[in-house]
């Protein structure tokens, strides 16, 4: 039964740890390259279509942005908060080389120290191969012992008789198992109940160690 999202809002902009969320709500986050659809998914997954902002250009998310969703795994269940954290996309941003440093060296800390994330969302684009920064992203946050989510986003832009043989290749690439990566397209609205599914099932209180509660 698809996940119901009560609410969806905004929670706080943050570049440094001080400024990180408080508080026991299991958290998820999203990344992939900077024109991957980052934004566009969570808007989707979320129901709230200005939920997070979406750019023609790449690199315009230079920040940790956080959200705070409250679902109903199930009607019958209470609410319980699920905080989402947006990374800024890697691969194509226009911005000098220091910037860039900065970003990774924001990102790398917050996936190394982040104590209440779950999971990671790693966005990839349905209509090419991973590129080697997809790779190298699943490597490091493998290396993290973080458990991992890959998404290929975008698939309404293949021919429907193509999606199958192109999700395949992106898990041969990644080395995935067949079925593991999640098809998505916040133009069509598909996949957004599987990949909650997936989320559901990460940040679950059995799986998260919490009291499901909705305090965040």
């Amino acid at each position: 039964m698809p996940v119901q999202v009560v609410t969806a809002e905004f929670a706080r902009t943050a570049t440094r740890p001080q400024e990180w969320p408080r508080g026991p709500a299991p958290e998820v986050a999203f990344v992939g390259r900077s024109n991957v659809g980052k934004s566009s998914m969570l808007n989707a997954l979320t129901r709230r279509k200005g939920l997070a902002r979406v750019s023609a250009t790449p690199g315009r998310t230079r920040a940790l942005q956080f959200f705070d969703v409250a679902v109903r795994p199930t009607p019958a269940a209470r609410p319980r908060t699920i905080r989402f954290c947006d990374l800024p996309g890697y691969g194509f941003a226009k911005v000098s080389k220091a910037e860039r440093d900065r970003w990774a060296a924001m990102i790398e800390d917050y996936l190394r120290e982040r104590d209440v994330l779950r999971a990671v969302v790693l966005i990839v684009d349905a209509r090419h191969p991973p590129a080697e920064s997809d790779r190298d992203a699943l490597g490091f946050l493998r290396d993290g012992g973080r458990q991992v989510i890959v998404a290929a986003t975008k698939t309404d832009k293949l021919p429907r008789t193509r999606v199958g043989a192109a999700l395949r290749a992106v898990e041969a690439d990644l080395g995935l198992a067949r079925g593991e990566v999640v098809p998505f397209s916040a133009v069509e609205g598909t996949g957004a109940d599987a990949l909650w599914a997936r989320i559901s099932a990460v940040t679950a209180p059995a799986a998260s160690g919490e009291d499901g509660g909705a305090g965040a």
